[in-house]
């Protein structure tokens, strides 16, 4: 018998997504900090890909592996996503506080890998829990608050960034080299990461499994293997929704990885003319570009969590698919602009676009495909999704530092442009792939 879900208030799904404002305060600082404090330990512009394959890397891992396991899983207090929430908030809190202490490159790199760990073991599960708790007409606006979380969460982030960096007593270096406003950013995003799944967790009750189901989880045998053949058994049996939208994947992620990685090296040549050539991070106006950056990256996220709740309207008139390419284009236009700007004001302008594309990324495409997915296999469903987030990232930490090099003449700005580039092409393909069937919700 198919259960019937309630429908659930605009507060109760405010308090079920609060546990992505953490995760995404945490991904804030991915963004804006990582990479900068990967240069100010020592690292080269050419070595960030390689640097940033701990999230990818642990992408492609775990959360597969987390939706698989959080598919055959029902604890009669937890439930079922819940213990990998509390999980990875724990392990992502504790990174967060040891972050600031790394001496070397190495050590941050290390530190970082368990930092995506914890977070690909929360996030994994919130998508899955959103398609267990909400009937189908109301997936909308439960997958869309999640992209206002996000918005929010990483809004907050780069915003602490850019305030307690304006901090004189913040500014001063510690032993590491690192400033003290590291040390704030990373501490209040240890404490938000854990709190807010926390309240997640005491607000939201899960939809427990008929006695069938808890039959079924209980006669399961459990080994290590399971997991991985439950993966290769789902993408053996994938919808070919799914393949398209890998395909469309691999260019908006690279694309994304690549802004993410070279945005405030952009930003140091074309707004604060620090040459080429030169040791970037050494130059006495390179935290203040990344200063800047953090702002615009605040910018274009709260441009995020306010288009998302738009999107809510805009999705109940037009398909999914068509939303989404018109949203890749607003990125391609302004990262095209970003590359070439060299004034403040109209960086922050040409940064709205990243803003409206990052609000649909973060909710449109799940509408895209979620439909054609069988309800029990959501979560090893989800992971697999990931999976075509992190393959292109992978892609891309191991060929851009050549492409960088070789064909982009070590100029961060062209990397940019080339990332203009590739969410055109994902812009296309989202119009063109999905039919309309694939797309209805």
């Amino acid at each position: 018998m198919k259960k019937i879900l309630p429908r659930l208030s605009f507060w109760q799904l405010w308090n079920m997504n609060f546990g992505f404002l953490g995760i995404q305060y945490s991904f804030g600082l991915q963004q804006t900090a990582i990479n900068p404090i990967y240069m100010l330990l020592g690292a080269n512009p050419d070595e960030l890909p390689l640097l940033n394959l701990a999230g990818p890397m642990t992408g492609l891992l775990v959360q597969p592996l987390i939706g698989a396991l959080s598919d055959k899983t029902w604890h009669p207090r937890l439930g079922r996503r819940k213990p990998y929430f509390l999980i990875g908030a724990i392990l992502c809190s504790l990174a967060l506080f040891a972050f600031p202490y790394s001496s070397t490159i190495w050590m941050a790199a290390g530190l970082l890998w368990i930092l995506d760990a914890g977070n690909n073991t929360a996030m994994e599960p919130y998508r899955a829990f959103v398609a267990d708790v909400l009937p189908a007409h109301e997936q909308r606006r439960g997958f869309l608050i999640q992209s206002f979380f996000t918005g929010f969460g990483i809004t907050l982030a780069n915003l602490c960034l850019y305030l307690f960096q304006k901090s004189e007593w913040l500014g001063q270096k510690s032993e590491n080299g690192l400033p003290y406003w590291v040390y704030v950013a990373f501490f209040v995003g240890g404490i938000t990461s854990i709190t807010t799944i926390l309240w997640a967790m005491y607000k939201t009750k899960e939809v427990p499994p008929s006695d069938e189901e808890l039959k079924i989880l209980i006669d399961t045998k459990r080994n290590l293997l399971a997991p991985i053949i439950d993966i290769f058994s789902a993408i053996k049996g994938m919808p070919s929704v799914l393949w398209k939208l890998a395909l469309m994947y691999l260019f908006q992620w690279y694309a994304l990885f690549i802004y993410w990685q070279f945005a405030a090296l952009s930003v140091a040549l074309t707004i604060y003319k620090i040459p080429l050539g030169t040791k970037m991070n050494a130059h006495p106006a390179f935290e203040q570009a990344v200063s800047f950056t953090g702002l615009l990256n605040a910018g274009y996220n709260i441009v995020t969590f306010i288009v998302a709740l738009l999107l809510m309207r805009i999705l109940s008139k037009f398909s999914a698919h068509k939303v989404h390419a018109v949203s890749l284009l607003f990125a391609a236009f302004g990262l095209l602009n970003f590359s070439v700007t060299q004034e403040q004001t109209t960086q922050i302008i040409n940064i709205v676009g990243l803003g409206i594309a990052w609000a649909s990324i973060m909710g449109v495409p799940f509408l895209m495909v979620v439909p054609e997915l069988p309800k029990e296999k959501y979560g090893v469903y989800m992971g697999i999704i990931n999976m075509m987030i992190v393959i292109p990232m992978i892609i891309q930490t191991l060929t851009f530092g050549w492409l960088y090099q070789n064909i982009l003449q070590n100029n961060p700005s062209y990397a940019i442009c080339f990332a203009a580039c590739l969410f055109f092409i994902a812009a296309t393909l989202s119009f063109f792939l999905f039919n309309k069937r694939a797309t209805q919700h």
